[in-house]
């Protein structure tokens, strides 16, 4: 392991931990915000198979959770002892599968204090993509990206803007190999039925990925991960003798694969232990994972596949860098992947932008006005009401009847793009809770949020929506401005409100505040006066 040299002054040094199927793995980097770039510093990883789940109820078992533990400890110390600033740590398709992933999050919360971000697949495609991009000049030019973990098979097509598709799909080598495979040497019978079940889960995608190809473009492909950077290492011992370091940029082709996986489709998995450069636990998996990319490169047209060693870590670092405004080059549309992915979502939900604009705005000018008097969040959280303020009402799309638990339901599953999935349930809760019921421990929604902090969020945020959407209740913007303005000394807090139009009367505007105040008033103790300012003034208390 490499020690870094003393930072000089702004650079920042940052862990970013992928918790996956197979494995969890570590990268520290050294961040230097002038150019901006990042070096590596450090790497870790641990083969702990999360995906060993329980046959008969999906849980991760109690076995691999331990092993997971333990590595995690073992992350937490290799980052403290190198200086690390922060620690973002992603959880992928076993933990966001089992039905006791998040009891597991929890437990590594309560005796780690770590945090661990349990991220969708299309949104780990997102990160991996740019991961991908951090460590490949594309010039412009489309490519082809797979990424085969122990879970799911990530294929993304992007030339170095936005990506063109993100896809998520569940074949992986642990899954794989543990729900297909049962001989060793594996049967002729069931190679070919794994052979077919690929190809049948994958051809989707790729047709997908396909109808976003322009006429006559020239494409590369690009594999991340383990069981691909091992292919690799494989192919080039027996070509050459000797491995290449660094891997990035080893390239192999399609009809030497195929040899590879003829080759490994006749040897027990003791004999594969014996191949230089397959570990122990690879080599239990590695067939399936040779498959997998056998097939999607026959299913591409693809005839030879370059390695690229930066994916989820290293896009989970871009990712925090982008967040944190410190790039601005070619990678800047990535600045604003959420209020594009929001807005996405609004319109294919046909919400009415101009209306949820009014409520995004007035719940905004409620949180700027009460931070630091009513409540502590800062600009995450914010963001996080804007999008629920945003898409609150997309529940009408499949009734008007209950249509804040419908909202709940779409934005939870709608696979909002650079969100972390407690993020996504905390916009959905918002939603939730705009009208109605307040926040309650008996609703599932409310106990699908497993952060005590992200619960808080909720409770204290969704009251001040609640607000929001009571102030444009006509959906004609008849409200211009509010000003808050709070008086403790009597615990009252007094919301005056300016008409768009003088003679207005914002007497519908009134009654819901008046309607919708309980929530506010129970949250902060306090008590909701609304006066519009008109002449003479009309107070509501």
């Amino acid at each position: 392991m490499n020690i870094p040299a003393m930072t000089t002054e702004g650079e920042r040094i940052l862990a970013a931990i992928d918790v996956g199927t197979n494995s969890i793995h570590m990268v520290v980097v050294r961040i230097q915000p002038d150019l901006p770039a990042f070096t590596i510093v450090a790497r870790e990883k641990t083969t702990v198979r999360l995906g060993d789940r329980d046959r008969q109820t999906g849980n991760l078992t109690d076995e691999a959770m331990e092993r997971a533990m333990d590595a995690l400890k073992r992350c937490q110390d290799i980052a403290k002892s190198l200086n690390v600033e922060q620690t973002i740590a992603v959880a992928t398709s076993a933990t966001r599968e089992a039905p006791n992933g998040r009891d597991f999050l929890q437990r590594v919360e309560a005796e780690l204090g770590l945090w661990i971000n349990l991220i969708s697949g299309p949104e780990e495609a997102r990160r991996i993509y740019l991961g991908v991009l951090s460590g490949m000049n594309f010039n412009e030019q489309p490519h082809i990206i797979i990424d085969i973990g122990g879970g799911s098979t990530e294929l993304i097509l992007g030339d170095g803007r936005e990506p063109r598709t993100l896809s998520s799909t569940k074949v992986g080598a642990v899954r794989l190999t543990a729900e297909q495979i049962t001989t060793d040497p594996i049967s002729n019978t069931e190679f070919q039925t794994l052979q077919a079940y690929i190809r049948g889960m994958l051809e989707r995608p790729v047709e997908e990925l396909q109808a976003q190809l322009q006429p006559g473009e020239t494409l590369r492909l690009v594999g991340t991960s383990g069981t691909i950077e091992t292919l690799a290492i494989i192919h080039a011992r027996a070509k050459t003798g000797a491995v290449p370091s660094p891997l990035n940029g080893y390239e192999f082709s399609l009809k030497d694969l195929r040899e590879t996986v003829n080759r490994l489709r006749r040897l027990s998995v003791v004999e594969r232990m014996q191949i230089p450069g397959i570990n122990d636990r690879r080599a239990e998996i590695i067939l399936a994972g040779a498959l997998i990319l056998q097939e999607a490169m026959t299913l591409l047209g693809m005839e030879s596949i370059v390695i690229c060693e930066r994916s989820l870590r290293e896009g989970v670092i871009v990712d925090w860098m982008l967040t944190h405004g410190l790039i601005e080059d070619h990678l800047r549309f990535q600045g604003s992947v959420r209020e594009r992915s929001v807005l996405k979502t609004a319109d294919k939900y046909q919400v009415k932008l101009d209306y949820s604009e009014h409520v995004a705005n007035f719940a905004l000018s409620l949180f700027d006005q009460t931070q630091g008097v009513l409540h502590t969040w800062g600009e995450e959280e914010r963001e996080l009401l804007w999008a629920a303020a945003i898409l609150h009402n997309c529940g009408h799309h499949i009734s008007h009847s209950a249509h804040h638990k419908h909202s709940y339901y779409l934005i939870r599953n709608s696979d909002l793009l650079g969100y972390t999935e407690t993020e996504i349930e905390t916009i959905a809760n918002l939603a939730r809770y705009h009208r109605k019921s307040a926040p309650k421990k008996k609703h599932e929604s409310y106990r699908n949020l497993t952060s005590k902090r992200h619960r808080r969020v909720v409770d204290q945020l969704s009251a001040l929506l609640r607000l929001a959407v009571a102030l444009d209740r006509r959906q004609i913007g008849a409200i211009k401005r509010i000003i808050c303005q709070p008086h403790p000394e009597t615990q009252a807090f007094h919301l005056i409100l300016q008409p768009t139009k003088p003679e207005d009367d914002c007497a519908l505007e009134l009654w819901s505040l008046n309607y919708k105040k309980a929530s506010f008033e129970t949250e902060f103790g306090l008590k909701l006066v609304t006066v519009l300012e008109t002449a003479p003034a009309t107070v509501h208390s």
